[in-house]
């Protein structure tokens, strides 16, 4: 090649790699500009403001202790008028609330449907985030069965060094030391089968027994909001109690597991040898309902919807839905849908519109 020739490729390829820099650069500069209006978008956003009057039913975790990239640990949120409630706290509870466009800061009571570890793993993180994003000056009341003292207590013990930390890094100013943690307050069940936790105006939330023995106790709730009723089962067998408390209810949000996807896992157990899993999948079904009995219950209740929840085993596809509802829609003839994570179901005040759609 003539040395001209070479001079003229060899500047064209400067110039390429300049433009190539450049390309970057301003790749990264919009990067950054779209990554700044997110963020104020985000900051600025306030999601419960745009709802109207009523019960609102968010899902920040519909799965089991099974792993599942649709749906976390156990976890339910509820925003009544301006209250906004948590059932339950499995892992990954506090951020799929950030997702669900709640500020955990406003966190105004924890209330937890037995003591299982997946219903509460999350408990620790979600108490924090809501002190520090909060600034809260009281600790969130936990509301569950016998035994939530040693769980919010345990928790008080574990975060101890961490809950120090925080105050000496941010200012008590900005984290105030008496609002860590949680107030644990334990919801004995009298005679009947039901207590009443909240009766505040226009709300109420009734507890409930449920039968997910050897778990005991172990509860639902019943929340009513001015003429709008939402009830959670809980982990339970088929109950009468469940049957009961939703009767006329606008949404029924039951726990489901389906044996017929159970056994293609305990298949696979089998071969792999995996011997104590396969006792504990056969454990498991005896106290847990199937998405039939599920129905069952909703059509006997005249519920005006049924969300299916803590869905096992995970779903990971869409064409595995129909498998797992089985004849669960032909039971339940009203709305019916199987939980994913950033579901939400609006129920407005002063009327029977219930409003399904998804946050993310």
């Amino acid at each position: 090649m003539r040395p001209r020739a070479r001079r003229v490729l060899l500047g064209l390829a400067a110039l390429a790699a300049v433009g190539i820099a450049l390309a970057w650069t301003l790749r990264a500069e919009l990067a950054l500009a779209v990554a700044a209006r997110a963020a104020r978008a985000q900051l600025a956003a306030d999601f419960p403001a745009t709802l109207p009057d009523g019960l609102h039913v968010g899902v920040c975790g519909a799965g089991s202790p099974f792993p599942d990239p649709r749906r976390g640990g156990p976890c339910t949120l509820v925003l009544a008028g301006g209250r906004l409630l948590v059932f339950d706290a499995g892992a990954g509870a506090t951020r799929t609330i950030g997702r669900l466009g709640f500020d955990t800061g406003r966190i105004d009571a924890i209330l937890l449907t037995h003591l299982h570890s997946d219903h509460l793993d999350g408990l620790g993180e979600l108490m924090l985030q809501r002190w520090v994003a909060g600034s809260r000056t009281e600790p969130v009341p936990v509301h569950g069965p016998p035994g939530v003292e040693d769980v919010v207590g345990g928790l008080a013990r574990a975060y101890a060094a961490d809950r120090g930390y925080r105050v000496a890094h941010h200012g008590a100013e900005f984290v105030p030391p008496g609002g860590a943690g949680g107030t644990a307050r334990p919801v004995p069940i009298g005679p009947g089968g039901r207590a009443t936790v909240i009766a505040d105006g226009e709300l109420e939330v009734v507890a409930f027994e449920v039968d997910h023995a050897p778990v005991h106790p172990a509860y639902g709730y019943r929340i009513r909001y001015r003429d709008r009723v939402v009830v959670l089962s809980g982990d339970t067998k088929r109950s009468d109690a469940v049957a009961r408390e939703a009767r006329g209810a606008d949404l029924l949000v039951h726990e489901a597991l389906s044996e017929r996807l159970l056994r293609i896992v305990d298949e696979a157990a089998a071969a792999a040898g995996r011997g104590s899993l396969r006792k504990i999948l056969h454990d498991i079904v005896d106290y847990h309902a199937s998405p039939e009995e599920a129905a069952a219950t909703a059509r006997d209740a005249g519920v005006g919807a049924l969300l299916l929840n803590h869905v096992v085993p995970p779903v990971p596809l869409d064409a595995l839905e129909p498998v797992f509802l089985g004849d669960a829609p032909r039971l339940f003839t009203g709305p019916l849908r199987l939980a994913r994570d950033g579901d939400f179901v609006s129920l407005p005040a002063g009327g029977r519109e219930i409003r399904f759609s998804r946050r993310f």
